[in-house]
C-alpha cells in the first residue's frame, strides 16, 4: 500500500514567551505562555510524507538536503502517532509496519530566530496523522502533545490565531497542551511585521539557551510569578482589540526574556546593535505620537516582530523605510534583487513605496542603510492544512 500526504503548517511568535523545561524528556514548560500564529501565506513549513513497501529505510529531507532521521525528538513523535494508529487501528498494521520518506521545507530562513522548529514539527505532527488517519480534531488524539514532545513551541502551530500553551499542573488536572484563545479572524485590523536582521544560523540554538538559562539564571524564577497575570492582561486586552495594552505586556515581556538570556552564566546574547536601534525607534515613534503605536517582540534571534494596527501602517512603514532603508548598491551588483519589502498588505506597501519619503526626525536616530535584510508583511493566520499537489507540483488547500 502506498500513500503519501502533504500539508503545511505556520510559524507562531510567542508574545507570552516560552523559556525553559520544568521536564526536559516530557518537554514541560516552566511558565505558560501565549502566541500568535502567522499567516501561511508568508510564513510556513511545507511537509510531505510518503509511505511504500519499496522503501528499505526511514529517511528525510529538510530543505532539499538529507537529514537526521534518528533524531530523538522526531522518534518520539513518529512512535507515538503510530502506536495512536495501532491502537484505533485506523490503518492496517501492514502499513504501519512500512518505511516513509519525509520531505520538508521553509519559505522562511531556518534556525534564525523565526521558530522554524515550531512549524516544522507541527507540520511532521499533524501529515503522520493525515497518514494514518487519525481524526486530528479528536481530544483523545490531541495533536499538541505530540508536536510538544518534538519542539515544545510547535504545540501552538497546530492553532490558527492566539494560542495559549498551559504548564502541566497535577492538582488540577493541567496536562501540558495548547489550546486555542481567539480565532485569526478576531482581529483583522492587526498587522505583523518582521524586520529580517539576520538570515544566520543563531549561534546558541534554543534548547541549549533554555537549558543553560534554567541551570544558572536567577531571573528565571521570577518568570513564572509574572506570566500568568501577564498572560490574563493580554487576553483582555485582546478580546477588547487594545492595541496599547497589547502592545505594552508584548515589549516588557520580550525585554524580561531577553534579561533571563544576558543573566545567564555565561551570557545568552540574540539580540544585537540592530535590534536594539529597531526598539528605540518602536519606542520613539510612539512617544512622537503620545500613543503606544507599535509593540515589538523577539525570539531567540535578532529579528524584530512588530505588532499595529492598519491604520497606523503607512505612517509608521515611511518612518521605517526613512531610518533602515535597504542597500541599493548590494541590490545593483546580486543576481537577483531581493524585494526589501515582501508579504500581503501590497496596495498599501505599494502606496508608500511609490510616495516621496520625507525626512524624519527623531532625536538620537540616525538612518541605517542595508542593516535589515528585508521586511516582511503578515497577519495572523490559520493552523495546518493538508494540501492537494498536482502532477506540475503545485499546491491547493483541500
Amino acid at each position: 500500500m502506498e500513500k503519501s500526504v502533504t500539508v503545511r503548517a505556520p510559524v507562531n511568535i510567542a508574545v507570552i514567551k516560552y523559556w525553559g523545561k520544568s521536564d526536559e524528556n516530557q518537554i514541560f514548560p516552566i511558565n505558560s505562555s501565549l502566541s500568535a500564529t502567522l499567516n501561511m501565506d508568508q510564513l510556513c513549513t511545507t511537509t510531505t510524507i510518503a509511505s511504500s513497501p519499496k522503501f528499505t529505510q526511514d529517511s528525510i529531507v529538510l530543505n532539499g538536503k538529507p537529514d537526521n532521521i534518528q533524531s530523538k525528538r522526531l522518534q518520539n513523535c513518529l512512535s507515538t502517532i503510530k502506536s495512536l494508529a495501532l491502537k484505533h487501528q485506523t490503518v492496517p498494521q501492514s502499513f504501519i509496519s512500512q518505511k516513509i520518506l519525509i520531505t520538508t521545507s521553509n519559505n522562511f530562513p531556518t534556525a534564525a530566530g523565526l521558530a522554524s522548529s515550531a512549524s516544522g514539527f507541527a507540520a511532521l505532527t499533524f501529515a503522520l496523522a493525515k497518514l494514518y488517519n487519525l481524526d486530528v480534531n479528536s481530544k483523545t488524539t490531541d495533536l499538541s502533545q505530540i508536536a510538544r514532545i518534538g519542539s515544545g513551541s510547535a504545540c501552538r502551530s497546530l492553532s490558527g490565531g492566539f494560542v495559549q500553551w498551559h504548564k502541566p499542573n497535577a492538582s488540577l488536572g493541567v496536562v501540558s497542551n495548547a489550546t486555542q484563545v481567539f480565532e485569526h479572524t478576531h482581529w483583522p485590523e492587526l498587522i505583523i511585521l518582521i524586520c529580517i536582521v539576520n538570515d544566520k544560523q543563531k549561534e546558541t540554538s534554543s534548547t541549549v539557551g533554555m537549558r543553560r538559562s534554567t541551570d544558572t539564571s536567577d531571573l528565571i524564577v521570577l518568570r513564572d510569578l509574572v506570566t500568568q497575570k501577564r498572560i490574563e492582561r493580554i487576553t483582555r486586552a485582546i478580546k477588547e482589540k487594545d492595541l496599547p495594552a497589547f502592545a505594552e505586556v508584548t515589549m516588557k515581556d520580550s525585554n524580561q526574556f531577553h534579561a533571563v538570556c544576558l543573566d545567564s552564566y555565561p551570557p545568552i546574547k540574540y539580540m544585537n546593535e540592530t535590534s536594539w536601534e529597531v526598539i528605540k525607534m518602536v519606542h520613539k515613534y510612539n512617544d512622537s505620537k503620545n500613543a503606544v503605536k507599535v509593540g515589538y517582540t523577539f525570539d531567540a534571534g535578532p529579528n524584530a516582530v512588530l505588532f499595529l494596527e492598519r491604520k497606523d501602517f503607512p505612517d509608521f512603514l515611511k518612518c521605517l523605510l526613512w531610518f533602515f532603508p535597504e542597500n541599493n548598491n548590494n541590490n545593483k551588483v546580486a543576481k537577483e534583487k531581493t524585494v526589501y519589502v515582501q508579504g500581503g498588505e501590497k496596495q498599501l506597501v505599494e502606496q508608500v513605496r511609490k510616495e516621496q519619503l520625507q525626512e524624519v526626525k527623531m532625536e538620537g536616530m540616525k538612518r541605517q542603510e542595508g542593516v535589515l535584510r528585508s521586511i516582511l508583511v503578515t497577519s495572523l493566520g490559520r493552523g495546518p492544512e493538508e494540501v492537494l499537489v498536482s502532477q506540475d507540483g503545485k499546491g491547493s488547500k483541500l
